[in-house]
């Protein structure tokens, strides 16, 4: 079998098995966030944090909620690894750094997971079960609520009641993550994924000597770093590391997992606001941009040419072998396109264009289909923005499900659309202007711009992965990344939440002759377009001057 071919099946696969979970997945969890019954095990926690699950809360206080529960969290985490040295299972591993500790604390809370450090070389088993997988639990918890909120505020009318955040938290994890984690790693386990508490111990090589490897829960943290859209890795090398990642079929199920939940989302979405076809809408949107971006990295993968790349079937450098191009084509378009950030390549020895395809993906929001939660609150957005579009062109004030669009709710859309740009390109030419990357590149010219403008967007794009090639551990980066990683989480939340107070205080407005129908094709090609366009004009200068440039010299 060609390796076109075998890339082209794994494809339909994977279209297959989302277009199974879709309906029954997204059925379920609108359920979840619908239930007014609380569990025994939800009431325990509730009452351990004090909480009142039954009340309901306005924007700011649902703010206060997130805000108050993530800077908890950061300070948990902080706290964590700079004890690690004197906790039980530290593998003889020291406290971390202290600039290093405040990145590492700000990534998994943000649920960007970004790490400039090699997990098995500085992470003991407490750090990494107690701190960091149980982020990976809370974050993408925190993302789903946010995005709840945001659907509530389209689906009532005359309150400013976006339901109880302390409730969409706990049932998000106990309902949602957590049970599909448990057969998720079972899955991984058969798969071969390691899983145990063992220490050091030495490995032999094939060419001779051996080296050290520690073993770790690694089949627990890889299914929900994949599940909630987190990424990061136990080990140094990632989803490449046949610990993490040892066949095809478990290369595949990861990328399920990634995409599974921000898919079914919309499904959810449809049935919060009553209407089906509104799902569906975003869904082919999300759709479309995921299978162009898909087809278009194949293509660049696939077509490179020269006679190593003939040989191997494709641009092989930085792919495990066990993948190849297909497959590795796909993880890295469901990776950059969800705020992810686990990889199972190199992706900085991918081709210009290909380099190119990564960072787009993560500059357009992140949004097709996104992060859990995040990707449908963004992509919610800028259907917001579409129909503002669409009404200037005919000259009628703009509505969306019922709702009018003033000034008050397109100013917050276009502060939420504005925020990451200015975070990712702000901190890459301030980088750029001084003297600390070129002793953190591995690459000059374009390629070595790449790899720092590829570092900020991640970090504030809350994705995680890395270009490869920067020694991002350094005062200047840990600083820094770290602080648009905050930022880039939690300024767009700010803007979500208060555009769904806003709409939630509106009263109905009735459909008219007049009204644009955002259930048609001809509305999810304005609203592809609006994407393309706003992200396009945003990035592309900085696009020209790194993966452009560089793919149109090769």
């Amino acid at each position: 079998m060609s390796p076109v071919l075998a890339g082209v099946l794994q494809l339909l696969a994977l279209i297959a098995a989302l277009a199974l979970a879709y309906r029954p997945l997204g059925d379920y969890m609108a359920r979840v966030y619908s239930s007014e019954k609380h569990y025994k095990p939800e009431k325990w926690i509730y009452k351990a944090i004090g909480a009142n699950p039954s009340a309901e809360m306005r924007w700011p206080a649902y703010l206060r909620g997130v805000l108050a529960f993530s800077a908890v969290s950061v300070l948990f985490l902080y706290a964590l690894q700079r004890a690690q040295g004197v906790l039980p299972g530290s593998l003889g591993f020291q406290a971390i750094d202290p600039d290093q500790a405040f990145n590492t604390a700000a990534s998994f809370v943000a649920n960007t997971n970004w790490q400039s450090y090699s997990g098995e070389q500085a992470m003991g088993h407490v750090v990494q079960t107690g701190g960091l997988a149980v982020q990976n639990f809370v974050s993408a918890a925190v993302g789903m609520a946010v995005a709840v909120a945001l659907v509530r505020g389209f689906a009532r009318s005359r309150t400013g009641e976006l339901g109880n955040f302390w409730a969409d938290l706990v049932r998000g994890t106990v309902r949602i993550l957590l049970p599909i984690a448990v057969i998720g790693a079972i899955v991984l386990v058969a798969c071969g994924v390691i899983q145990n508490f063992a220490g050091i111990h030495e490995v032999g090589q094939f060419l001779g000597g051996s080296q050290q490897w520690n073993g770790g829960a690694v089949a627990s943290q890889e299914v929900i770093k994949e599940l909630g859209t987190n990424g990061g890795g136990y080990f140094n090398a990632n989803s490449a590391h046949p610990f993490e990642n040892p066949t095809p079929f478990s290369n595949l199920f990861e990328i399920f997992l990634i995409l599974v939940i921000p898919f079914a989302l919309t499904r959810t979405f449809g049935r919060m606001v009553g209407s089906l076809r509104q799902g569906y809408a975003i869904l082919a949107t999300m759709a479309t941009i995921w299978i162009g971006f898909t087809a278009l990295m194949m293509w660049t993968e696939f077509a490179h040419h020269g006679p190593a790349f003939d040989v191997a079937g494709g641009a092989m450098e930085g792919k495990e072998t066990r993948f190849g191009v297909g497959a590795s084509a796909i993880f890295s378009v469901a990776t950059t396109l969800t705020s992810t950030g686990a990889v199972n390549s190199f992706h900085s020895s991918y081709t210009g264009l290909g380099g190119g395809i990564q960072l787009l993906g993560m500059q357009l929001g992140e949004i097709a289909p996104g992060g859990v939660g995040s990707g449908l609150y963004g992509m919610l957005v800028m259907a917001i923005i579409a129909v503002f579009i669409a009404g200037l062109m005919v000259g009628r004030t703009p509505e969306y499900l019922g709702k009018k669009i003033g000034t008050r709710e397109i100013k917050f859309a276009a502060c939420y659309i504005l925020v990451t740009p200015a975070l990712a390109l702000g901190f890459t030419a301030a980088a750029m202007a001084l003297p600390t990357p070129p002793h953190s590149m591995l690459n000059s010219g374009a390629h070595g711009f790449s790899e720092v403008l590829y570092a900020y967007t991640s970090g504030a794009n809350n994705n995680g992965s890395a270009f490869g090639g920067l020694n991002a551990d350094t005062q200047w980066f840990n600083s820094t990344i770290g602080i648009a990683m905050l930022l880039g989480r939690f300024l767009p939340m700010v803007f979500v939440l208060a555009l769904a107070g806003s709409l939630a205080g509106q009263k109905p407005v009735p459909e008219t002759a007049g009204t644009l129908r955002t259930d048609k094709p001809l509305y999810t090609g304005l609203l592809v377009g609006t994407i393309l366009i706003v992200t396009g004009l945003t990035y592309f200068p900085a696009l020209a001057l790194g993966p452009l440039a560089e793919g149109l010299a090769s």
